[in-house]
């Protein structure tokens, strides 16, 4: 059973709330991790767990991986999360988005939410229906639209950091990429990597989100799976779907010199950052370079501009290059470095909070 209090420091919840309506079939969680910066911000993500308790560890996991994405990211926000129990082609209604809405707006501003998987911006103008606290909604509803398109850009310039940390330019021109998932977020990074004239492979469990991407870049390369990837002849490797694909299988059978890759929690257990390491793979933590979508939504928050967020993103560059030469002076792996500046941030800014305004 997973220990919603947690085992160390780093793992322990502020809040965690279930909730239920039973007329739309709500099964939902938030999880708030940390708000020593400010609410927690980070998206509903609406997914067919087999059941609560591997709901229960996604959330958990996926709200302490929000409070190290924003304070890396240096926004004033906490890290928080939330899970519908579903299969949104068939149990997403407006009905349930509602109801979800509600319990959103009564946590009172401490929890703000926006896309994930199987949410979009549409659904998040929905539950804006019942709830002041959502970010991500559509242009036409004054939002910052889909926070994918930031989300990528960030993880390119991720990888041109690694890039200059391993090959000595930013420049991916000539390095063969391989794009694990091409959704929502993977389809532009190809985009954005055939612009810098990188040789892109990619796969996907979609043969649809393959196809698309084909039409747009007939000249890609395709592999039949995850484990085919993996061992492919590559200089960077992105994870671009689901989390835990870099485990005690997976890391001995990379060729790829560079992990660099928009997916959540990619590490499936403590220790493979050090494997990585050990194999001379670089690995640029996820929570960094994938930060541009939070960096997107959380902008909206004051009245959206997309070149003030472009902007802050782009940040993402000298923020994971800064990480590299932490890691390389403290001699720890990078996931190390990152989780040390996060924590820093997080306990001198927070520590401020104590000093005290008034009424």
């Amino acid at each position: 059973m997973t220990d919603v209090f947690g085992a160390s420091h780093k793992d322990v919840h502020e809040q965690v709330v279930f909730c239920a309506d039973e007329q739309s079939g709500l099964r939902a969680i938030i999880a708030i991790h940390n708000t020593a910066l400010g609410p927690a911000l980070g998206g509903t993500r609406f997914y067919p767990y087999d059941n609560e308790q591997a709901a229960l560890a996604d959330v958990l996991n996926l709200a302490r991986g929000m409070s190290y994405k924003n304070a890396l990211a240096g926004l004033d926000l906490g890290g928080g999360k939330a899970v519908i129990i579903g299969d949104p082609s068939r149990d997403k209604s407006e009905a349930l988005l509602r109801a979800y809405g509600r319990f959103v707006q009564s946590l009172g501003g401490r929890y703000v939410t926006a896309c994930d998987v199987g949410t979009y911006s549409e659904d998040m103008d929905v539950v804006a229906r019942e709830s002041r606290f959502v970010t991500g909604r559509t242009t036409a509803h004054g939002g910052a639209g889909d926070s994918s398109i930031l989300t990528a850009f960030g993880v390119f310039q991720g990888m041109r950091a690694s890039a200059e940390r391993v090959y000595g330019t930013p420049s991916l021109h000539g390095r063969r990429v391989g794009v694990e998932g091409v959704g929502k977020v993977g389809h532009r990074l190809v985009g954005l990597l055939r612009e810098d004239g990188a040789d892109v492979v990619v796969c996907d469990v979609d043969p649809k989100a393959v196809e698309r991407v084909r039409v747009r870049h007939p000249e890609i390369d395709v592999v039949a799976d995850a484990h085919a990837m993996v061992a492919a002849d590559l200089d960077v490797f992105a994870p671009c779907a689901l989390g835990g694909v870099l485990d005690d299988d997976t890391v001995p059978a990379l060729k790829a010199k560079i992990v660099c890759g928009a997916a959540n929690n990619q590490l499936a257990h403590p220790g493979v950052e050090k494997q990585l390491a050990e194999r001379g793979i670089l690995y640029a933590p996820d929570y960094v370079v994938n930060s541009g979508g939070v960096i997107q939504v959380a902008d909206e928050i004051d009245g959206f501009d997309m070149e003030r967020a472009r902007s802050k993103a782009a940040q993402i560059y000298d923020t994971t290059l800064k990480i590299f030469g932490i890691a390389a002076d403290e001699g720890v792996p990078p996931a190390v470095a990152a989780d040390r500046l996060a924590e820093r941030r997080m306990s001198e800014v927070g520590r401020i909070r104590a000093i005290w305004l008034g009424r």
